[in-house]
């Protein structure tokens, strides 16, 4: 099916893209085009037009410091997955994008299409979130404005984001002294999956302090800081970790579907958190 006729710009600067959106409230920004495309070829939404910002410069940069790591909105995932410099910084950042799909989708999507559209089984989101990441906005007139990571997924297919806005980048903060985990329940030999979790830990024989977010098991990241509280003191040990995600999950509501019912993506969103939280602490056989 082809979808319906829209009209098409290609700005040549992110301010005239803003500018754009903002006085054309039909409009839609165009990326990598991987989920938007095919959402239109179906006919399940419809556009008057499509703003065309792959091009756009400003958008694809990354900028490594000794305590952050900020990534244009515009990066591919081919090139986060080879970049020395996110390999170097935030390795995990890398690994999630070299798995990402397939080839196709990784040398077009990016890492900014994947938080907008917010698929709540979208890869990167949990672990904004357990990382404590800032969005970078803009919007028209040259406008700026930085969103926290927990704050800017609102829902399914819904964020932050308001009329005339664009994400310009990421931010992504280095943890000092701490661990990162990130663990996927996969579908298939793609990357959805029925549950994922990220972990951001840090411990010396017992754990310090623990940020914890699941995702794909309810309508966005969700941080579990009552987990986090029962983590917090706990010795760096299988057993304790084992223990301390077992109480109830927090903002999750998985569906029942041909894949598995809501208990199962519930029990396997806890074993996801303890895979995440021994793969931070380097303990058990999570990798």
């Amino acid at each position: 099916m082809l979808p319906r006729s829209f009209a098409y710009c290609r700005p040549d600067s992110l301010e005239e893209a803003t500018d754009v959106l903002a006085r054309h409230p039909g409009a839609r920004p165009l990326a990598g085009g991987q989920s938007l495309l095919n959402v239109l070829k179906l006919r399940a939404a419809e556009v008057e037009a499509l703003v065309d910002i792959s091009r756009l410069q400003e958008l694809r940069f990354v900028a490594a410091g000794s305590d952050r790591l900020e990534l244009g909105a515009g990066m591919r995932y081919r090139e986060l997955a080879e970049s020395a410099d996110v390999q170097a910084a935030l390795p995990i950042v890398a690994h999630i994008a070299s798995r990402l799909v397939d080839v196709q989708v990784r040398n077009r999507g990016t890492i900014g299409g994947n938080l907008c559209y917010h698929d709540p089984g979208s890869n990167f989101p949990p672990l904004l979130v357990a990382l404590g990441a800032t969005l970078r906005v803009a919007g028209p007139g040259g406008q700026q404005r930085d969103v926290a990571a927990e704050e800017f997924f609102v829902g399914p297919y819904q964020t932050a984001l308001g009329p005339g806005e664009l994400l310009r980048s990421v931010v992504l903060p280095i943890p000092a002294d701490a661990g990162i985990g990130y663990q996927s329940l996969p579908l298939g030999r793609d990357s959805w999956a029925l549950a994922r979790a990220a972990a951001v830990v840090r411990g010396n024989g017992s754990i310090e302090e623990a940020r914890v977010v699941l995702s794909a098991v309810g309508p966005r990241p969700a941080r579990q800081r009552a987990m986090e509280e029962r983590l917090r003191g706990q010795a760096v040990a299988s057993e304790a970790i084992e223990q301390a995600v077992a109480g109830d999950l927090e903002d999750v509501d998985p569906p029942s579907d041909s894949h598995a019912s809501a208990e199962y993506r519930l029990e396997m969103g806890r074993v996801m958190a303890r895979r995440a939280v021994e793969q931070a602490l380097g303990v058990g056989g999570s990798a």
